[in-house]
């Protein structure tokens, strides 16, 4: 039986993610993944976020993204697209790209990492016990892991297998997507009728001047609501058609069906995120409507506040009760996307009460303040995890700052491509010290001339000193003692040797 100290249930974006902090912080990683290949049949998620894209800065890996996307502003909440251009981020936009593209990326930097891939086989059950979780795979075999992620999805067997409640609420929405050929030319883009959204596509498109153009021709991508919510299995062609019918009038004589799928807007959360040695992540943990476009974003900042922590716990470094924070820290984060997409789908509806709420809501939207609140909700860069009261960097994304190193320049972000956290003291040398952390902390002095700026809230203080986590957030700010940054540094990153 061959061991591994995490094995991640499904490899899709939030478990490449996932397994790639692992394999950078030196873990024994493995994916099991029932698909033979990376290959996605059907559209899936359509995009990354702007916090997403600093994440993947943060790795050094975004330029293969940022090389195959359509940057634009394409962040918005269900009525209006909301310019996030003057957010002081380098990455002040939207990426639209398909998820197969955003899995082949993730795939390819995995692949450079040593990681180990179980292709062609599913998990279909396993047992805890005080040492760790022993799996049974669909060829028979059986793998021995110390913690067990899922990342498997919606319907996830892990979660199931655990025990662990999935509440929420139930369909008020369903969707077909497909991608077939049509005798007739639909119209292309999206559509309102009185019977729900439906959208026309190409596979090819580019964005020029914030608008969609798509390619000549090819097989029309469709999204088309159903009458009803009550669909659970796989649609049929007919299903389509008759969806068609009752929305556009006509089915555009479609047929040569590529692929066909469902979605709705059901919207559930796991209970906690975490039981014993088995945690949750992505679309396990959480699932909604895809308007919004926050699912695999969510799923994929899961993984990067999850791998540091399980890393420090699979190494000794730290006590299990950091994986506690794992819960406390995205737990929040999913209910916030939970109730922001549930406003969407509600402000979607075509009676007319609903279209007097949509006006107040855009007229609302024009206002600055509430602009910007809500665009860095939706982007991922209003994320602030509790770590009490102080300044308001304090459990915020650090910002991407152009520093002045004794060594030369560098920015932030770079201090972070091996998923480690630093200490950045940009106070007079020598008047902070990591101590007995000084082996898992790296000290770095530094000078920053510009202004301080976060997404939403605009100019704050300038600090003397920051401890950023390996996922980019602030875990102290240099305005307390260094009695502070002690107690920070321990409950981060261990206790002292």
């Amino acid at each position: 039986m061959r061991e591994h100290a995490v094995v991640i249930s499904g490899g899709g974006p939030t478990g490449l993610m996932l397994a790639g902090e692992l394999a950078l912080a030196g873990v024994d990683v493995a994916i099991v993944e029932r698909r033979e290949n990376q290959e996605i049949v059907g559209s899936r998620a359509g995009g990354l976020s702007s916090r997403t894209l600093e994440v993947l800065d943060q790795r050094g890996i975004v330029d293969p993204f940022l090389a195959e996307g359509q940057i634009a502003q394409v962040t918005g909440f269900a009525v209006t697209r909301l310019d996030i251009s003057d957010f002081p981020t380098r990455h002040n936009y939207g990426l639209a790209l398909r998820q197969k593209h955003i899995e082949r990326i993730l795939a390819g930097w995995v692949g450079e990492l040593p990681v180990t891939i179980y292709r062609g086989r599913e998990l279909t059950g396993f047992r805890e016990d005080e040492a760790g979780v022993t799996l049974e795979l669909s060829d028979g075999t059986s793998l021995r892991a110390g913690y067990l992620v899922g990342c498997d999805g919606g319907r996830s067997l892990v979660r199931k297998i655990a025990g662990i409640a999935f509440p929420g609420w139930e369909a008020t929405t369903s969707n077909i997507l497909a991608e077939a050929e049509m005798e007739e030319e639909p119209p292309l883009g999206v559509h309102r009728t009185a019977l729900g959204m439906h959208a026309f596509g190409l596979e090819e498109y580019q964005i020029r001047d914030g608008k969609v153009v798509f390619a000549s021709e090819g097989p029309i991508n469709v999204m088309v609501t159903e009458q009803t919510a009550g669909g659970t299995g796989e649609p049929t062609l007919d299903d389509l058609r008759q969806a068609l019918i009752a929305a556009c009038g006509t089915d555009y004589g479609i047929h040569g069906l590529k692929w066909i799928s469902r979605f709705t807007d059901m919207s559930r959360q796991a209970e906690v995120y975490r039981k014993g040695r088995v945690l949750l992540a992505g679309d396990a943990a959480h699932v909604h409507s895809p308007v919004g476009g926050q699912g695999l974003n969510t799923g994929v900042q899961d993984a990067v506040n999850l791998g540091w922590k399980l890393a420090q716990v699979v190494k000794g470094i730290s006590p299990e009760a950091l994986l506690d924070t794992y819960h406390a820290e995205r737990h929040p984060v999913a209910a916030r996307v939970l109730r922001t997409t549930m406003a969407q789908v509600a402000l979607q509806r075509t009676d007319d009460r609903t279209e007097a709420l949509r006006e107040v809501v855009l007229e609302l939207l024009g206002l600055e303040e509430a602009r910007k609140k809500i665009a860095a909700e939706m982007s991922g860069l209003g994320i602030r995890y509790d770590f009490g009261e102080g300044h308001p960097l304090l459990g915020r994304r650090m910002p991407d700052l152009d520093l002045v190193t004794p060594d030369g320049p560098l920015r932030v972000f770079s201090l972070l491509k091996q998923a480690g956290p630093v200490l950045l003291n940009l106070g007079p040398r020598g008047s902070l010290d990591t101590g007995p952390w000084s082996d898992r902390v790296p000290l770095v002095d530094a000078r920053y001339d510009g202004p301080w700026e976060l997404p939403g809230l605009g100019a704050v203080a300038a600090p003397t000193a920051v401890l950023i986590r390996p996922d980019g957030y602030v875990a102290w700010v240099g305005e307390a003692s260094q009695d502070g940054l002690n107690a920070a540094m321990n409950t981060w990153f261990g206790p002292p040797r």
